[in-house]
């Protein structure tokens, strides 16, 4: 297994050779550094721990902080494990273009944007009642289950909704320029969220997802990955990656 991690920007398009329009994100990965690297005789399980983006020291407290310095890095703001990542040494540093390369398929993770309180119809795509003639049902929640004086555990109901770990899965890497990854599709989160690129779980090739995700009329066995014009990035992603540096301040602590 492997991976990085980077932060979403935006979304915006490409083109591929032919003119077809194809709707990606741009996620910024800067070099990534490897934090610790953890084995199974030592912490009974195999991972690889990241760090991304830096971090005033007086932001971190200690024990952190001599993590950090044990790695030899400054802090970093984004720490996530990878699972089953080996083949790193602690210090070194990582690119996207180290781990992935353009036509492989990834799986993203990243917290959903939250959308507050909502219904059950909202949050749970719910059938509303009759909205006329006399009905005293309209957006009700509906039954509650068995007559036993209690409601059962996972029942759907009202709720907050969104602001959940959210993976989407085998995204197409369309291309990776410098700090710049861009996959097709949408991924989880608000611009500025981090997000955690890994190799697909599924394990699905170029040829195999081109098949099975991309609407075609070629046959299967002439079924390819669709090549991709060199394309420099337009100037409104260039200026959302420098407005996605973030200003240090001591506020920011209570929501780390």
């Amino acid at each position: 297994m492997k991976g990085i991690l980077g932060r979403k920007v935006e979304m915006t398009q490409v083109f591929t050779a032919n003119g077809k329009l194809i709707p990606v994100t741009v996620i910024e990965v800067q070099q990534n550094t490897i934090l610790q690297v953890k084995t199974l005789e030592s912490n009974g399980y195999n991972a690889t721990q990241l760090g991304v983006f830096d971090k005033r020291e007086n932001l971190v407290n200690k024990p952190d902080l001599g993590q950090f310095k044990k790695a030899n890095s400054v802090p970093k703001r984004f720490v996530k494990e990878i699972r089953n990542m080996g083949g790193y040494e602690v210090g070194s540093q990582i690119t996207a273009s180290d781990v992935f390369q353009t036509g492989q398929y990834v799986d993203v993770t990243g917290i959903s944007k939250g959308k507050g309180f909502a219904g059950a119809i909202k949050r749970h795509n719910y059938s509303r009642g009759p909205m006329a003639h006399g009905s005293g049902y309209h957006r009700g929640i509906g039954s509650m289950g068995a007559i036993i004086n209690r409601i059962f555990k996972s029942k759907k109901m009202a709720g907050h909704m969104g602001d959940a770990k959210r993976t989407i899965q085998n995204l197409e890497v369309i291309s990776i320029n410098n700090n710049i990854v861009m996959v097709k599709g949408s991924i989880p989160g608000p611009n500025k969220a981090y997000v955690i690129i890994k190799e697909n779980v599924k394990g699905l090739k170029s040829a195999e997802a081109a098949k099975l995700l991309v609407r075609n009329t070629k046959p299967a066995a002439e079924a390819k990955v669709e090549e991709v014009v060199e394309v420099e990035v337009a100037p409104v992603v260039a200026d959302a990656v420098q407005e996605t540096v973030i200003t240090e301040t001591p506020t920011e602590e209570a929501g780390e």
